[in-house]
């Protein structure tokens, strides 16, 4: 099992994709604590990518099409919630 908590401000720390049958446990801020699949913590990764490249306007690759963006431009903060299983 795989133990990530909660910041304050909402978020976990993920760089990567977690096996798709992992149990991963996340203990929230509020005090509560949840376990979900790898697959349902990857698919909040994949939103959190999906609204970066938005606001960032990069391709579906993650290449800019318009301004020079660090190179280390990526992310790694993921907004999580107890409710996020339902």
């Amino acid at each position: 099992m795989i133990t990530l908590a909660q910041d304050n401000d909402g978020f976990i720390r993920m760089e990567r994709h977690f096996p798709l049958s992992a149990s991963i446990r996340i203990s929230f801020s509020d005090g509560s604590t949840g376990v979900f699949t790898g697959a349902r913590v990857n698919r909040a990764y994949d939103d959190a990518v999906a609204v970066f490249r938005a606001k960032n306007h990069l391709d579906a690759k993650g290449f800019s099409r318009t301004a020079k963006l660090p190179r280390n431009a990526k992310i790694n903060a993921v907004p999580v919630s107890p409710d996020m299983g339902k």
